[in-house]
């Protein structure tokens, strides 16, 4: 901004100082003012580092992003205004009419309904196949087919993708293999280690970690997909909030540390309640029951992750039941916070599918997903065992 005599002022509370602040200033200005048409260029072009107007960029987004590629072993990622702000900006991005994408058949609920209902309504052809079937997927490829979009552990069913198969037949077939991140985090796998070209994010989950923020992240492998991820989020307004950016960064702080705690309560959660009355499977990837898990103990090194997901006998009678007694946990469609929650997928994430579809994919009104937080592991046994008591009750 510019005083009466025209000279270029520095914004209020942003003084020369010998020092510098601990923690990052949150920077929520809408706009940026530039001295001179020129010096507007240099920032569009590339040739000088600024910003003009928040949708396009903010410092507070550069910084989750930095963080985040880092993690990730990336460069160039792209912070989102959500989760699925971040999967709609890698296919709106890449795709085009006439294209064709298969996507997990086991994908998040909101993922499902892009791929069953918005692309085809826009002339991009889906289909759904096995993760974890290389053949299957093989026999999904069309000579139109441009992406594949898979999840490597699915939410809720917390199967395994074969990300090394996968990654070899997208390099074979010439297509793209997008992965979202979001369940296992760089902890436990970075996809472009095993060859990958995009990784997704809901960073509301897990790696903000605190219940507070709705953030995403997509980047690519290769600069020009890249661009052109972040040409669509910055033209369709999936911009990020500076101050979720800013709680996000906190969150990000002390990340490892809650990943590594909430993942041995899990795999200790898993175990319990495995052996309780009434509850007919439990599946955590480092259980050796686990459908996949040979495959998760190669693939993400032995991290289970802080992910449970298990099946009440007794239908809705015994879930509603289960949610009442369980005193001290939310009942609530998130993940990754610091305490712990339950999510019903029949009456949440998957509502949208019918019942035969859901039963397809394994989610029956007894199936819930546990997001294990931070609490102390003999209390959550104590709350689980009431609950599945109380449940066994009801459901008969």
């Amino acid at each position: 901004m510019r005083n009466s005599r025209g000279t270029l002022m520095r914004p209020f509370g942003l003084a020369e100082s010998t020092s510098s602040p601990v923690v990052t200033p949150l920077s929520p200005s809408v706009v940026y003012a530039s001295e001179t048409p020129d010096a507007l260029d240099a920032q569009y072009d590339g040739r000088a580092h600024g910003y003009t107007y928040s949708r396009e960029g903010h410092p507070n987004a550069d910084v989750v992003a930095a963080r985040l590629d880092a993690m990730e072993g990336a460069a160039g990622g792209v912070v989102t205004g959500s989760g699925m702000g971040a999967v709609t900006a890698v296919l709106m991005g890449l795709l085009r009419a006439g294209d064709h994408v298969i996507g997990g058949n086991q994908l998040y609920g909101r993922s499902m309904r892009l791929m069953g209902h918005d692309l085809p309504r826009l002339g991009i052809a889906t289909s759904l196949a096995d993760p974890g079937d290389v053949a299957a997927m093989r026999a999904a490829i069309r000579p139109e087919t441009r992406m594949l979009l898979v999840e490597v552990v699915s939410n809720p069913s917390l199967r395994v993708a074969d990300i090394d198969g996968l990654a070899a037949l997208c390099r074979e077939s010439g297509i793209l293999l997008a992965v979202d991140n979001t369940f296992t985090t760089p902890r436990a796998i970075r996809p472009f280690d095993h060859g990958a070209d995009i990784v997704i994010h809901s960073v509301t989950k897990l790696l903000a970690g605190h219940a507070d923020v709705m953030l995403g992240y997509a980047v690519a492998r290769e600069p020009e997909t890249a661009a052109a991820i972040r040409t669509f989020a910055v033209t369709a307004g999936l911009t990020a909030s500076p101050f979720d950016c800013w709680l996000a960064e906190r969150g990000l702080l002390s990340f490892d540390l809650r990943f590594d705690r909430a993942q041995a309560t899990a795999a200790a959660l898993a175990d319990h309640l495995a052996d309780l009355p009434g509850v007919a499977r439990i599946l955590y990837p480092m259980r050796p029951d686990h459908p996949d898990h040979a495959r998760a103990q190669t693939l993400l090194r032995g991290q289970g992750g802080n992910m449970v997901s298990f099946e009440l006998s007794g239908g809705r009678a015994a879930a509603n039941a289960f949610t009442r007694a369980a005193e001290g946990l939310s009942f609530a469609p998130t993940l990754g916070d610091v305490a712990t929650t339950l999510s019903h997928p029949a009456s949440s994430s998957h509502r949208n599918l019918s019942e035969q579809e859901r039963a397809a994919l394994g989610l029956s009104e007894g199936f819930f997903r546990v997001s294990v937080g931070l609490e102390d592991i003999g209390a959550l046994k104590d709350i689980f065992a009431r609950a599945a008591a109380a449940a066994r009750e009801a459901g008969g």
